[in-house]
C-alpha cells in the first residue's frame, strides 16, 4: 500500500472520529438546554458532580422533616394583612367574611395558571351573585408586573377582583408547596374547606361542587 493512500486512509479515520465527538459532544449538551427552560424563565442547569465513595460506616442521613398539616382556618394574621389590587385599591381577605371566598394564587407567566383563569371567571359569573367572592393574587413583583396583569385582565375578560399576594400571605398559605395555581376556597366563617393544587380539567367541576356545598 502506498504513503499517499495511508493517508488516505487516516484523514478519513480521523474525520469520521471528529463527527462522532461532535455528535456525542450534542447529545449532552441538547438534552440540557431543553430541560433549563422554564416557563418564561431561565433556570441553571446542575453541574455533574464525580460522587462520593461510598463509606460503609457512615450514619444514615437525618430523615427529611415532616411536611406541616394541612391548614384548617384561615390564619388570623394572613386575613388582615393589606392587600392592593390592580386598580389601586386596598383591601384584606378578613373582608370577605360573611361570604364563601375562593382564593387563587397565580401568575401571567403560568401556563397552567393562564388556561384555568377562564373556568374562574365562568364561575364568578354564575356564584357572584350567590355571596361567593372570587379573588386573584399574584405571585409577581407588583412594581414590574403592574402593566402586565391589567393587560391580561382585558386579554381574559377576568371580571373578578384581582391584586398581589405579599409573602405575609403567599407563604403561610402555600406551606412549602411553591407550585400555583393554588386554590383554596373558604367558608363564612374563615375555614378552609378545600385547597386545590395545580390545573385540571375535572377542578371545575369538583370546585362547582364546593360552591354549592358552602352555600347550603
Amino acid at each position: 500500500m502506498s504513503v499517499e493512500t495511508n493517508n488516505r486512509s487516516n484523514e478519513k479515520v480521523w474525520t469520521r472520529g471528529r463527527i462522532m465527538s461532535v455528535v456525542a459532544s450534542l447529545a449532552v449538551i441538547l438534552p440540557l438546554a431543553i430541560v433549563s427552560y422554564h416557563i418564561g424563565d431561565l433556570v441553571p442547569v446542575a453541574t455533574a458532580t464525580t460522587p462520593e465513595p461510598v463509606n460503609a460506616n457512615a450514619a444514615a442521613p437525618a430523615p427529611a422533616p415532616a411536611a406541616p398539616p394541612e391548614l384548617a382556618d384561615l390564619p388570623p394574621a394572613v386575613s388582615v394583612v393589606p392587600l392592593k389590587d390592580v386598580k389601586g385599591g386596598s383591601f384584606k381577605l378578613a373582608d370577605f367574611f360573611g361570604k364563601v371566598a375562593v382564593i387563587n394564587l397565580w401568575a401571567t407567566w403560568c401556563g397552567p395558571c393562564r388556561r384555568e383563569i377562564p373556568e374562574l371567571v365562568k364561575l364568578n359569573k354564575e356564584f357572584h351573585s350567590r355571596g361567593v367572592e372570587i379573588v386573584g393574587l399574584s405571585t409577581e413583583n407588583p412594581d414590574a408586573s403592574a402593566e402586565k396583569l391589567r393587560k391580561f385582565i382585558q386579554d381574559f375578560q377576568v371580571d373578578y377582583r384581582i391584586g398581589w399576594a405579599p409573602a405575609e400571605v403567599g407563604v403561610p398559605l402555600m406551606q412549602g408547596h411553591e407550585a400555583i395555581p393554588q386554590i383554596f376556597v373558604i367558608s363564612r366563617d374563615g375555614r378552609i374547606l378545600k385547597r386545590f393544587l395545580g390545573y385540571s380539567a375535572a377542578y371545575s367541576t369538583q370546585l362547582k361542587q364546593v360552591l354549592e356545598d358552602a352555600l347550603k
